[in-house]
């Protein structure tokens, strides 16, 4: 449990003992009892007011952490239009409960409409949000697109190395920001027995001595640390919200964690899967079947940018090249599939050579 949650959860606590301990005096006053049959009623409510209030305390914050969630992961034009159909629902029912309020139980009745509107009309607002943006003349277009001023680096980005060219090639012209406690993973990663970790580590560490030295770039190194005791990548995503910066990254997990938190992430390899060649069906290419595929007679082959490339029929082909026909193309979290089938520039299969007779 976080702190924040075990102080909300004990002031919940006291405020049921207070209310409990309320309760039993008007009880008191108004039927008249004299002690001791006073203090046993005050007693009994106030015990009642603290053990509901302890065992209810955590169904309240979970509702609140619900709330807060939806509220900090709904797009902006979704909230806008979810308040303006509130209002007009609202609208409605008070223009209704003028008429209704001198009915036998008019204002419970009264009530229950602007209950019922107003849930009604906020849910026309963020499902027909479209037609109401149109109506209003905000088209798709018009609507604000959220941009960060900052980007957080974490440790698997800088290890990988790639934003240095990202760098270079001036796309990525906002402030780079390196928490301290992401610089003390990367060393504990260069200080690693294991020589492959602490290869990645080292590669991490000339990065940043790299990044350091471009002078149209700030990177600035900084020493928050929220909440010493979470992990890494929690630490990552709560900066980032609270800062309003962008998470540089290319961990598909966080990425995803990110993303439901509300945070605007910047992921390497979607960008990198995005700039990559699109093959078109019935194109020719030329790939090296380097092994079997996972159906009966299939081949598998690489482009240079690392794309894979099934052929139908291409295990006969195993270690050589072929030209293929791209008959089909997957796209994938992983990454782009192309499923080719061999094409009339195949090279023909080697015979083994016959002696004379």
């Amino acid at each position: 449990m976080r702190r924040s949650e075990a102080w909300a959860r004990w002031a919940g606590t006291g405020l049921g003992v207070v209310g409990g301990f309320i309760l039993g005096y008007f009880l008191v006053r108004t039927a008249g009892v004299t002690p001791p049959g006073s203090g046993v009623i005050i007693s009994l409510t106030t015990l009642e007011g603290l053990i509901f209030a302890y065992l209810g305390a955590p169904y309240v914050l979970g509702g609140w952490r619900s709330v807060n969630f939806t509220l900090r992961t709904t797009p902006l034009p979704d909230l806008i239009t979810g308040l303006f159909g509130l209002c007009v629902g609202l609208l409605v029912a008070v223009l209704i409960g003028s008429f209704v309020r001198d009915f036998p139980f008019g204002v419970a009745l009264s009530a229950v409409l602007a209950a019922l509107l107003g849930f009604l009309g906020a849910s026309v607002g963020l499902t027909r949000r479209a037609e109401l943006l149109a109506l209003m003349g905000w088209g798709r277009s018009e609507i604000p697109v959220r941009r960060a001023k900052s980007a957080i680096l974490d440790t698997s980005v800088i290890i990988d190395g790639r934003v240095v060219d990202l760098v270079h090639t001036g796309f990525l012209d906002m402030p780079l920001i390196v928490p301290r406690f992401v610089l003390k993973e990367l060393q504990q990663v260069a200080d690693s027995s294991d020589n492959v970790r602490r290869n990645r580590g080292r590669r991490g560490l000339e990065v940043l001595t790299q990044l350091q030295k471009e002078p149209d770039l700030v990177i600035e190194f900084r020493d928050e640390d929220p909440d010493g005791e979470l992990e890494v990548d929690t630490k990552l995503i709560r900066m980032a919200s609270r800062l309003g910066a962008a998470l540089l990254t290319n961990d598909f997990n966080l990425n995803r964690i990110a993303r439901l938190e509300g945070v605007l992430v910047l992921n390497l390899n979607e960008l990198t899967n995005a700039l990559k060649p699109i093959a078109i069906p019935g194109e020719e290419l030329s790939v090296i079947v380097v092994k079997e595929g996972k159906e009966a007679g299939q081949g598998v082959g690489y482009l240079d940018d690392g794309t894979m490339v099934v052929v139908e029929n291409g295990r006969r082909f195993l270690n050589q090249p072929v030209t293929a026909t791209v008959t089909s193309v997957l796209q994938t979290a992983a990454g782009r599939m192309i499923f080719a089938a061999p094409g009339n520039g195949v090279p023909p299969r080697r015979r083994p050579n016959k002696e004379p007779a």
